[in-house]
């Protein structure tokens, strides 16, 4: 199964940092006995590990050099890899920057670096073989993708940053093949796309016959990409420490600007 992780984004929203807004210490974690500072991009790294991918693909600007030496060449056992989005063109850009890298056949999961996110193993409750997105509550849904869904399940439509958006659901991660991302880059590279954003894309597939599932499984959001953001998180994982994350808990999904969703 492989892991895409698309991390060439710049981070404007919580500069000025020394390093890659990937690599932000957020939490800590016990290694060899040891207590560390986390980069945040270690969480989603960890969330992939859970649901059996064995390839991770980093996408980074040619300037990242930093988020490489940090994760070397080995993740948790997965194998790690590297690919450059040569100038910035959005995020459905940045992903398929990793498709040489995966065959039809391949497990896929795709998911954003700066982002927090429960349950751990999110990913892992996810149906393989088709396009599936996991999907979290969130106060304000007009500053992401939202997805509409049956009663089934089955997308319907996304609405895109959308200030009358009807769902207050949005995706966090996705799981799919291969297969699909060759559909998905086939229409996205026609003259008259080249989207910016995986929404509008999805909603072309899903006009042109194509089909995706929403698992309304996700129960805490964070984009950690402000200083409001970066806050958040931080008392998210302390919450959890002391009782674990439910929709009936006593404090609300949290979630921050849109990032690079």
């Amino acid at each position: 199964m492989w892991g895409i992780i698309p991390a060439a984004g710049t981070g404007s929203r919580i500069q000025p940092l020394a390093f890659s807004k990937e690599l932000l210490p957020v939490g800590s974690q016990i290694d060899s006995g040891t207590e560390r500072p986390r980069a945040v991009s270690e969480y989603l790294v960890e969330r992939m590990l859970r649901a059996g991918v064995g390839n991770i693909c980093f996408v980074v600007s040619p300037g990242k050099t930093d988020i490489m030496e940090y994760f070397g060449g080995n993740a948790g056992g997965a194998h790690v890899c590297y690919t450059v989005q040569p100038r910035a063109a959005g995020l459905c850009d940045a992903i398929f920057q990793a498709l040489p890298l995966i065959r039809s056949s391949d497990d896929v999961a795709i998911g954003l670096p700066d982002t927090i996110w429960f349950p751990e193993d999110g990913i892992a409750r996810l149906p393989k073989g088709k396009l599936a997105f996991l999907l979290f509550p969130v106060s304000h849904p007009e500053r992401f993708d939202s997805l509409v869904s049956d009663p089934e399940g089955n997308v319907v439509r996304i609405d895109v940053k959308d200030p009358n958006a009807e769902s207050r659901w949005i995706w966090g991660a996705i799981r799919t093949t291969g297969s699909v991302l060759n559909d998905l880059f086939s229409l996205w590279s026609q003259p008259s796309r080249q989207d910016e954003y995986i929404g509008t894309l999805v909603n072309a597939y899903l006009n042109a016959g194509g089909q995706a599932v929403a698992v309304r499984a996700g129960t805490a959001y964070v984009d950690v990409g402000t200083i409001h953001g970066y806050r958040e998180a931080v008392r998210i994982l302390q919450s959890t420490q002391a009782k674990p994350i439910s929709l009936e808990n006593d404090w609300p999904p949290i979630t921050e600007s849109a990032g690079s969703q």
